[in-house]
C-alpha cells in the first residue's frame, strides 16, 4: 500500500503548528524607535520655533514696560503694565505722524500690491496659455530680474524718477513695485496647474473675449495664485527701506519702517522715544500677522500648484 508524501514547499502547515520567530535582521522596528525619532523631530522644530518667535515675544514684553522699566527689569521679565498708555502716546505723538505713516505703508503695500498682483496673474496666464514669437526669450529675461537685488536698482529708478519729476510722492514708490519677476513666475505656475485648456476652449466656444475670458473664468480658478502672490508682494511693500529712503524726503510720506528709523536715530536727543520706538514695532508687525492668518487657508492650499500633474 503507498504512502502519501506532504510536500511542505507547497502546502500550508495545518492550524496550531507554532510559527518559527522572524530572523532578528528582519524584525520590524520597535515602538520605541518610532517615538525616539518623532520626540528629535519635534524637539528640534520646537527649537525653531522659539528661536523664530524669540524676538517677537520679547518686544510683546517690552512694549508693556515704561521708559524706566525698559532699563530697571530683564528684558522677559514684567513691569507696570504701560501697554496701553504706551499706545495712546504713540499715537499722539507729533500730531500722530505714527498713524500717517501707518496708513502710507497701508497705501503703498495694499494698492501697491493689488496693481502688481493683477499684472502678475496677467503677465503669467498669457505666457502659460498664449503661443507668440519670442515668448520663452522674453519669459527669461523677465526672470533675470530675480537674480538683480533691489537695492542695485535703487539708484538708476531714483534718477529716471527725478527725470520723470514723481520723486518725493507716492508715485515714487508705488510705480517700481508694479513690476516683480517673482510674482510672473508664480503666477504662470499656478496657471499651469489650476486653469485647463480645455475649459477656455468651452469659453471661445460660447462667444467670449478672451479679457471676459481672463476676468470671468481664469481669474476665478487662479484664487489661491491671487493671494500667494498678493501675500508675497504685501511682505515686500511692507518691509520696503531702501527704496522709500532714496526717494522720499518728506516726513508725511514715509512708510512705518522708515519712520522707526528716523525714530532710532534721534533716540540720544529724544530718549522718550524708546518706549515709542518699541511699541510702533509692536504695532508694525500685527498687520503682517493678521493677513498671514486670514488668508492662510488660501496661500497653504495653492503652494503644490504644479506639483503633481
Amino acid at each position: 500500500m503507498s504512502t502519501l508524501t506532504v510536500d511542505k514547499t507547497t502546502h500550508p502547515a495545518p492550524r496550531g503548528t507554532p510559527r518559527r520567530p522572524p530572523h532578528p535582521d528582519r524584525r520590524p522596528r520597535t515602538g520605541g524607535r518610532i517615538l525616539a525619532s518623532k520626540a528629535a523631530v519635534n524637539g528640534l522644530l520646537a527649537l525653531i520655533a522659539c528661536y523664530t518667535l524669540m524676538p517677537l515675544t520679547w518686544l510683546l514684553f517690552a512694549a508693556t514696560k515704561s521708559n524706566a522699566d525698559l532699563f530697571a527689569k530683564p528684558g522677559f521679565s514684567l513691569g507696570d503694565f504701560h501697554l496701553f498708555a504706551n499706545l495712546g502716546d504713540l499715537f499722539t505723538y507729533n500730531d500722530g505722524i505714527f498713524g500717517r505713516w501707518l496708513l502710507n505703508s497701508f497705501v503703498y503695500s495694499v494698492l501697491g500690491s493689488l496693481a502688481s498682483t493683477l499684472l502678475s496673474l496677467g503677465a503669467g496666464y498669457a505666457f502659460d496659455k498664449y503661443d507668440f514669437r519670442g515668448k520663452e526669450k522674453l519669459y527669461g529675461f523677465i526672470l533675470l530680474g530675480l537674480l538683480v537685488p533691489a537695492t542695485v536698482i535703487s539708484l538708476p529708478m531714483y534718477l529716471l524718477a527725478s527725470r520723470v519729476g514723481i520723486v518725493n510722492s507716492y508715485w515714487a514708490i508705488l510705480i517700481p513695485g508694479l513690476v516683480s519677476p517673482f510674482g510672473v513666475y508664480l503666477s504662470r505656475t499656478f496657471s499651469e496647474g489650476y486653469v485647463p485648456r480645455e475649459t477656455l476652449e468651452a469659453a471661445r466656444m460660447d462667444g467670449a473675449g478672451e479679457l471676459r475670458i481672463f476676468g470671468s473664468v481664469a481669474l476665478p480658478m487662479l484664487t489661491p495664485a491671487f493671494v500667494t502672490v498678493f501675500l508675497f508682494s504685501f511682505t515686500g511693500s511692507w518691509n520696503n527701506f531702501f527704496l522709500p529712503l532714496v526717494m522720499l524726503n518728506d516726513h508725511e510720506l514715509y512708510p512705518v519702517g522708515l519712520g522707526l528709523f528716523n525714530w532710532n536715530a534721534t533716540l540720544s536727543q529724544y530718549p522718550e522715544q524708546y518706549a515709542l520706538l518699541i511699541t510702533g514695532s509692536l504695532v508694525s508687525v500685527l498687520p503682517l500677522a493678521v493677513a498671514f492668518l486670514c488668508l492662510q487657508r488660501f496661500w497653504r492650499s495653492g503652494l503644490t500648484a504644479g506639483a503633481v500633474k
